[in-house]
């Protein structure tokens, strides 16, 4: 049926497809006879066990979605993630996709490369900032020039300064612009999706983390209803649980642009992520997913509770933040001394094993390709608040929560 089954499946199930699919590629084939100098030979049997000897990769060269005559079997499992994926998406609504075998960053890359032969001659991407690094080294690796939209407070919250974005149109010429590169954390999903379509600008949005949220999904809906959206990326390990290397990319309406993508991809890709994500998702089921989003935004609500009675206890403020479903930022004003005292919160956290915890101060600067970014981290130049950053990301348990928030607790008093 090409969809998520209702029920996981057990591990020897999953084992067993991956062993059947793995018998259709050629180098698994007895008496198989290869002559070219990529045939899917394996040295290390642990190696070739570890990737269930699917040692083709996926794709071809020039398209990373096509079929590969030599390795059936992972061109069929390559198909059916993709039609897996589709299935977990389309509980939060999307409406076609295809995996890459990469990162977030060079993903992003891969769709800007591709909107070039649709935008001959552009050369501008306007993206509102965001403090991210590989997103803003996607735009300047793959050849563009960033036209930098500073953010406007809307009290704690950072909002895209839209009407910056006109001016930046207007002033370059809106073909020009080679598209708008948002991210759901941190933009006006309407405006910019209609500014895109009456500008018949491309939209490409960074929803990095943001397929785990139904708000960032309900959002983007509401973008492409209204205006323009072309594609968007999301990473699979932050949404899926998988190991770092695969990204998504996905559209509501699909005009070709994802094979465009697919296209910009030089060469064969490593079958790992879908691997990976195939099993994976077998494993969850369409419950496991249900139950996984359902956990993760009782685990917001909780953290964010807790989060808030060590903010009061230690004098301090958890900011108002109602547009990110999933980080909360809470104030360090009381930590007395310089920006590098305060910093000293996040090692100490580090070292009792609290990771991702994100201690941001204003006195930051960081030189990204010649562009130097003030307050690096807070999103903004003049953001008023040092502070520590937090999320309930899809996975979290409960458990977590509790020890997150008694060792800052413990770390601030200690620091303080």
């Amino acid at each position: 049926q090409q969809k998520l089954p209702e029920e996981s499946w057990n591990d020897e199930l999953i084992e067993f497809l991956l062993s059947e699919l793995a018998q259709l590629d050629s180098n698994n084939a007895l008496g198989n006879c290869g002559a070219g100098e990529r045939e899917g030979r394996v040295y290390s049997g642990l190696v070739a066990r570890r990737n269930y000897r699917l040692v083709h990769g996926v794709g071809r060269s020039g398209d990373v979605t096509a079929v590969q005559p030599k390795a059936v079997g992972s061109s069929i499992l390559n198909q059916l993630c993709t039609k897996l994926t589709l299935d977990f998406i389309r509980i939060v609504g999307e409406h076609s996709c295809i995996i890459v075998p990469m990162a977030t960053g060079m993903t992003l890359l891969l769709c800007f490369l591709a909107l070039r032969k649709r935008r001959r001659g552009a050369k501008f991407i306007i993206w509102p900032r965001i403090d991210q690094k590989s997103c803003f080294k996607s735009m300047m690796s793959s050849g563009f020039e960033p036209i930098i939209i500073e953010n406007q407070s809307d009290g704690d919250e950072l909002r895209t300064n839209v009407t910056e974005i006109m001016e930046s149109i207007k002033r370059v010429g809106a073909e020009n612009v080679v598209c708008i590169h948002s991210t759901t954390s941190c933009f006006a999903p309407r405006e910019i999706a209609t500014i895109c379509k009456t500008h018949n600008i491309p939209h490409i949005v960074n929803n990095a983390y943001g397929l785990q949220s139904s708000k960032c999904m309900h959002l983007l809906q509401q973008a492409a209803r209204v205006g323009r959206v072309d594609a968007f990326v999301q990473s699979c390990d932050k949404n899926f649980m998988v190991p770092v290397g695969g990204a998504v990319v996905a559209s509501f309406h699909d005009d070709g642009f994802l094979s465009e993508v697919a296209g910009s991809y030089a060469g064969r890709g490593s079958a790992a992520p879908t691997i990976d994500l195939t099993i994976t998702l077998l494993d969850m089921g369409v419950a496991g997913v249900k139950m996984l989003l359902r956990q993760r935004k009782e685990n917001y609500e909780y953290l964010r509770d807790e989060m808030r009675k060590i903010a009061e206890k230690q004098n301090e403020r958890l900011l108002e933040t109602p547009h990110n479903p999933i980080s909360m930022a809470m104030t360090l004003s009381s930590i007395p001394g310089r920006d590098s005292d305060i910093t000293k919160l996040g090692s100490m956290l580090f070292t009792r094993r609290i990771t991702g915890a994100r201690v941001v101060v204003r006195s930051t600067e960081k030189s990204i390709e010649g562009h130097v970014f003030t307050g690096y981290g807070s999103h903004s130049n003049h953001y008023p608040h040092c502070y520590i950053t937090v999320a309930a990301a899809i996975g979290m348990k409960r458990s977590e929560c509790d020890v997150i928030v008694k060792c800052i607790d413990k770390c601030m008093t200690s620091l303080k």
